[in-house]
């Protein structure tokens, strides 16, 4: 498969995550997506586990193709690979919509998933020497930050009742990443 192929899935990816959300919470009576957990919405038994189990394995699929055709376009620019594996760690997030809350195994195969924060970071540091090439410095900065803004579900005091809005902090700074890596790397393997 071409290069540009693989790459487009860093788009398909996000917008599977929030159709996938958004559709869910519209079908769960009450749900708020400032407060609940975006976990509850495939909790075991609820009118929504199915399709959210499903649409959720998608994304983390998607996301993994994604990682393919970035891993191929980083070593076609002879880029350092190590930001790409950054970018892998979205894909744990099959692991809790495998296992639904509240089964124990729920809070432990997600674990990796908040590493991905760390992927815009990764990549100032080891693409510096080419950032003339892929400009993403911008980018990078402010979907780390947004991606911070996740790391306030560990302070209940800040925004307290919100910890929907909060967690969906990191969700959100992770669609800013992959979608300008995806439109970026797209646009420089079209030259």
């Amino acid at each position: 498969m071409r290069i540009k192929y693989l790459l487009i899935f860093g788009l398909l990816s996000p917008l599977v995550f929030w159709i996938t959300t958004i559709l869910c919470g519209l079908r769960l009576e009450g749900y708020n997506h400032f407060t609940w957990l975006v976990s509850e919405l495939g909790a075991l038994g609820t009118r929504t586990q199915v399709i959210f189990t499903f649409g959720l394995v998608l994304s983390s699929i998607l996301n993994f193709v994604f990682v393919i055709g970035s891993f191929k376009f980083c070593k076609m620019r002879q880029l350092n690979l190590i930001p790409v594996i950054f970018l892998l760690f979205y894909s744990f997030l099959a692991g809790p919509a495998l296992f639904p809350m509240p089964l124990r195994l729920h809070g432990i195969v997600g674990i990796p998933f908040p590493l991905i924060m760390f992927a815009p970071i990764v990549s100032l540091i080891f693409w510096r020497k080419k950032e003339y090439q892929v400009k993403i410095r911008v980018i990078a900065i402010i979907s780390f930050l947004i991606m911070l803004l996740g790391f306030l579900i560990y302070f209940p005091n800040i925004l307290p009742g919100y910890f929907g809005l909060k967690q969906r902090f990191l969700y959100a700074g992770w669609t800013v990443w992959s979608v300008y890596l995806s439109f970026r790397f797209l646009k420089l393997s079209a030259k």
